[in-house]
Formats: structure tokens, C-alpha cells, sequence
């Protein structure tokens, strides 16, 4: 059975928990992370030498890296949410390597701010609320359907799902976006999508 190790209100645990469901996969999960400090043990250390979450462990072969956990389930299960050629797995990829090179350094100020419960009206706080604002309207002038990379759910959708969520989630005022907000509400009604996020 596979084994994945992550605390549950990580973004990037749920993304692989929301996979794991759609695929109907049978897996278990262990806490690890932030509030168990159980990432800097050697034993979890010797899976993932990062100490940070999430590693899946799926027999003898150990992953960690959320995204590199998505192509590796994916691809196990013969491409389901991927696509079969290289020019439909580049459309994919490109947005996963988004998430993580204009997204997550958009989005993580605002989230800290908002955890840290920092004045909204401050220069810092509008300064990384407008930033978050324009990279997420890159992603909304580039959607021409229901989903991120095509006509059907893709692991493009699982990767960015979770922390989308959380900025549709912060009380702050983003642009209109009427495209991600119809996503988002498309990604709402799944019930992998809600278990991983609830």
C-alpha cells in the first residue's frame, strides 16, 4: 500500500492526496511536519534528505518533490490526468513549473501576511496582495476552457488546486477572474478535491 507522509493542512500534501483520490488508490497517511517535528529524525531524513513534506513511499521507491509525486502517480496508473505525447504533457508541465517559479513566490507573502494576521492596509501587505493579483491573472487570460491545460482534468488542475483555493480563500480583494472562479467552483464539486482540502 502506498504510504504518504504529510501533514494534512499542507498544500502540497493535498495536492497528492487529491490524486491518490481521483485514482481511487489505496494509501495511508501519517502526519509529518510543521507542528509534529518529526521531519528532522534520521529515519525520515533518509527518505527525504529536505525534511519537508511530502515523500511517498510506494514500496521500495521513495518521492518526494508534490509535483514529481503527481507524474510519478500518473504516470503509474498508464497517464491518467496526463496526456500520451510530448507536446500535451509540455501544456501540462508548463503550468506545474508555474505553480512554482511565479505562483508560490506570489502567493506565500499574502499567505503569511493573512496567517500572521498583519494589517491588510499596510504597503507591505497591498504591495504582495497586487503582486498575487497579476500572476494569477496570467494563469486567467490563458484559460480558454473549464480546465487549466485542455478539455479534462489534468494533474496541471491537482497542482495548482489546493493553493488557489487558499487565494480565493483570503480576505483580501483580487481581480474579477471570472474564468478561475468558474474553475474553481468546477474543482469544489469533486469529492477527491474536497476530501484533500476539507
Amino acid at each position: 500500500m502506498l504510504k504518504l507522509l504529510g501533514r494534512k493542512t499542507s498544500g502540497n500534501v493535498q495536492k497528492v492526496v487529491w490524486l491518490l483520490e481521483e485514482l481511487g488508490a489505496q494509501y495511508e497517511r501519517e502526519d509529518y511536519g510543521r507542528q509534529f517535528g518529526n521531519t528532522e529524525t534520521p529515519d525520515y531524513l533518509r527518505l527525504n534528505p529536505n525534511a519537508k513534506v511530502p515523500t511517498l513511499v510506494d514500496g521500495d521507491v521513495v518521492i518526494w518533490e508534490s509535483n514529481t509525486i503527481l507524474r510519478y502517480l500518473a504516470n503509474k496508473a498508464g497517464g491518467r490526468f496526463y496526456a500520451d505525447d510530448a507536446a500535451g504533457r509540455c501544456v501540462i508541465e508548463r503550468w506545474m513549473d508555474w505553480q512554482l517559479s511565479t505562483h508560490d513566490p506570489a502567493y506565500l507573502p499574502v499567505f503569511r501576511l493573512v496567517r500572521e494576521k498583519k494589517d491588510p492596509k499596510s504597503p507591505d501587505f497591498v504591495a504582495a496582495v497586487a503582486a498575487l493579483g497579476k500572476a494569477l491573472e496570467i494563469l486567467e487570460r490563458s484559460m480558454a476552457g473549464t480546465w487549466i491545460a485542455g478539455e479534462g482534468l489534468t494533474i496541471a488542475d491537482i497542482c495548482l488546486g489546493p493553493g488557489m483555493d487558499r487565494c480565493f480563500n483570503f480576505p483580501v480583494e483580487l481581480p474579477a477572474l471570472p474564468r478561475l472562479r468558474r474553475w474553481h467552483e468546477a474543482l469544489k464539486n469533486r469529492a477527491g478535491f474536497r476530501k484533500a482540502t476539507g
